[in-house]
């Protein structure tokens, strides 16, 4: 539940401000952490498992700051260049669904979490880095790290990785898998499935 609620919180991490624009990569992680983590300490609703506050949470604040469309694109790997516009369209939207059902009842275990930011190890002129944290509170740290891009003259993160793994390879192997036994159209169809499925539970 743990890794659960730190992966959601991963994506969350992005939700800065416009007004952020310029900022190091590390110290925009730095900035929105304990913002984000605040919030979710701060509302009951979304304490409470709420996953229509989540997804409200997730669309206004996180969205426009992670590259979602290449995290999806990663995730579904070679195949995605051969999907149609709406196929592409249908497997982000499915995909985040996926990805905030799966981790809305880990909220509800944010307590006395903190984050902490290792050195960055990168030059000026890179566009894509990995910023590295540990998330701190009862018991042993956890690695939490970042893939960001530069997209103009903000960041974007596409990435991450929990206790070393990274989001996008841990779904590639099942979403090659469902697109060998079905097509796009099968994944599109399994994550309907999924997501069906998780409202109902």
């Amino acid at each position: 539940m743990l890794k659960n609620w730190i992966l959601l919180c991963a994506l969350a991490i992005a939700a800065a401000a416009p007004a952020l624009a310029d900022t190091a990569p590390d110290e925009l992680i730095r900035q929105v952490s304990t913002e984000v983590i605040d919030t979710v300490k701060s509302d009951k609703a979304i304490q409470a498992g709420d996953v229509s506050r989540i997804i409200t949470l997730v669309d206004t604040k996180v969205m426009p700051h992670v590259n979602f469309q290449r995290m999806t694109a990663s995730a579904v790997g070679r195949n995605w260049r051969s999907a149609t516009p709406e196929q592409q369209r249908r497997l982000q939207e499915e995909f985040k669904v996926l990805l905030v059902r799966s981790y809305a009842g880990a909220l509800t275990q944010v307590k006395d979490q903190t984050v902490q930011l290792k050195p960055l190890r990168a030059n000026p002129g890179d566009t894509e880095v990995v910023v590295r944290t540990e998330i701190k509170g009862k018991g042993e740290p956890v690695q939490l790290d970042y893939r960001l891009e530069k997209a103009g003259d903000t960041w974007k993160i596409y990435d991450v990785n929990v206790l070393g793994v990274w989001l996008v390879e841990q779904y590639r192997t099942s979403f090659n898998q469902e697109i060998s036994a079905g097509g796009i159209d099968g994944l599109i169809a399994k994550l309907v499935e999924r997501n069906k499925g998780a409202s109902k539970s």
